[in-house]
């Protein structure tokens, strides 16, 4: 692990007592992910080691959430909010107009790498629904066809 990374994750582990380091594991996680784009196996393994933990509870905590990719995703990762609110406020639409725009289904890339498409469990802002992030960062809320060729316009 380079030390900018044990810097940053210092900083969380600092958050919590001494003892309970391992409390900072999504927070290690993300700031794996972000250097690299994606999770490696040597990232686990490199998470697990400096926080005193097993291997296998690290993968646990990245297989669990859906904001960790252990696979390689494109430039942009689109997560898309198929939950409740959001297909009460037509995200099955959204997520229609994605798939034939992109050429792409869920959990797939684009041949030009640029895209991903994620479908996503709630992400707690219903009350913008339909939204979707972008690399798990930006929201972008009630979304329509409109706001979303936008977005795609934009990111291209």
């Amino acid at each position: 692990m380079i030390e900018k990374l044990r810097k940053l994750i210092d900083k969380e582990i600092a958050k919590y007592p001494a003892d309970k380091k391992q409390s900072a594991v999504i927070a290690a996680l993300a700031i794996m992910q972000h250097h690299r784009g994606w999770l490696s196996q040597e990232d686990i393994s490199d998470v697990a080691v400096y926080l005193d933990m097993p291997e296998i509870a690290v993968l646990e905590v990245a297989t669990f959430y859906n904001m960790f990719d252990l696979k390689p995703v494109g430039k942009y990762k689109l997560s898309i909010c198929t939950n409740i609110s959001c297909m009460l406020r037509d995200a099955d639409q959204i997520v229609d107009h994605l798939k034939k725009t992109l050429k792409i289904d869920f959990n797939e890339i684009t041949k030009d790498g640029k895209f991903c498409l994620k479908e996503s469990e709630c992400m707690g802002a219903c009350e913008g629904a339909p939204l979707l992030t972008v690399n798990n960062q930006k929201i972008y809320e009630h979304l329509d066809i409109k706001k979303l060729d936008q977005l795609l316009k934009d990111l291209k």
